[in-house]
């Protein structure tokens, strides 16, 4: 993928802004982000509610004071974000968030 990040703004209690070198601005809500975490644990979460909707979340889940602690680089194609319950196992590419945005698009887009 040759569209990467420009800027990267964080706001810990809210969400996660990108700004891309094509010109889009990507706007990512904090539980959102959670919720699609490309960890194994979380990608067979997701699976298991779609197969069964009565499916019990983990214990230890509070996605009202969800904070976003810390973000960091792994490499030059993807970030890591460390959620405030812990769960820092993700590895969010470039390309993965940009799947989100267009998945998303009406929360997470802005022009």
């Amino acid at each position: 993928m040759s569209v990467k990040p420009k800027h990267i703004d964080v706001k810990r209690d809210k969400s996660l802004q990108i700004d891309w070198s094509d010109g889009r601005v990507s706007v990512y809500e904090i539980r959102y982000l959670r919720k699609m975490s490309p960890s194994a644990e979380e990608k067979k979460l997701r699976e298991e509610m779609r197969n069964n909707p009565l499916t019990i979340l983990p214990s230890g889940r509070d996605d009202q004071n969800l904070l976003i602690e810390n973000v960091e680089l792994v490499g030059n194609y993807a970030i890591r974000i460390f959620f405030s319950d812990g769960h820092h196992t993700g590895i969010y590419s470039w390309s993965y968030l940009r799947s989100l945005d267009a998945t998303n698009n009406e929360n997470t887009h802005s022009d």
